[in-house]
């Protein structure tokens, strides 16, 4: 199936489900809808980073700390989580991602969408789906730190990476 063929549930600013459309039309149209972000680790606790495809429908070619995607219609974040995180790192008995938290993206141009933000330990081989992903690897804190002001970063991975920070730290 096409990815823009794909059904959403398109939500409200409360996250209750208020309509249905294809992937296609809720981005289109700037519909509020559903995501999930996975911060994954390997055995040393490094983080997956990756490159998107130039063509995703979204932020293509562009760097992101999270694998992760839409929440289609009718499934839960929970659900979403693991099977995005299985698909993009290219693994299957991935442990059930934890979730932290969840929030209401908004880049200030019409477009948002509710986000909950998960981690899991990754600690198979992984493969990612090379339709997903253009380049990957295990970076330490240190080094995604030093890569956030020279790399071309998603935004709503950065306010997901930026919320994360402030939710570890107790804020």
């Amino acid at each position: 199936m096409n990815p823009a063929d794909e059904i959403l549930d398109v939500v409200d600013e409360k996250d209750e489900v208020v309509a249905q459309y294809a992937r296609g039309e809720v981005y289109a149209r700037g519909l509020r809808h559903r995501c999930v972000f996975v911060q994954a680790r390997d055995a040393d606790g490094r983080l997956f980073v990756h490159r998107r495809t130039a063509t995703k429908l979204v932020f293509p070619a562009l760097y992101d700390m999270f694998v992760g995607g839409v929440v289609g219609a009718g499934e839960s974040y929970d659900e979403a989580a693991l099977r995005e995180a299985e698909e993009e790192l290219g693994v299957s008995g991935l442990p059930r991602p934890t979730f932290l938290f969840k929030f209401l993206y908004d880049d200030g141009a019409g477009k948002s969408w509710w986000s909950a933000v998960y981690e899991v330990r990754c600690e198979l081989p992984v493969r990612p789906q090379v339709e997903e992903v253009q380049w990957y690897g295990f970076l330490s804190e240190e080094e995604v730190e030093a890569r956030l002001g020279t790399w071309e970063w998603v935004p709503d991975g950065l306010a997901a990476h930026e919320r994360l920070g402030a939710f570890r730290a107790g804020r």
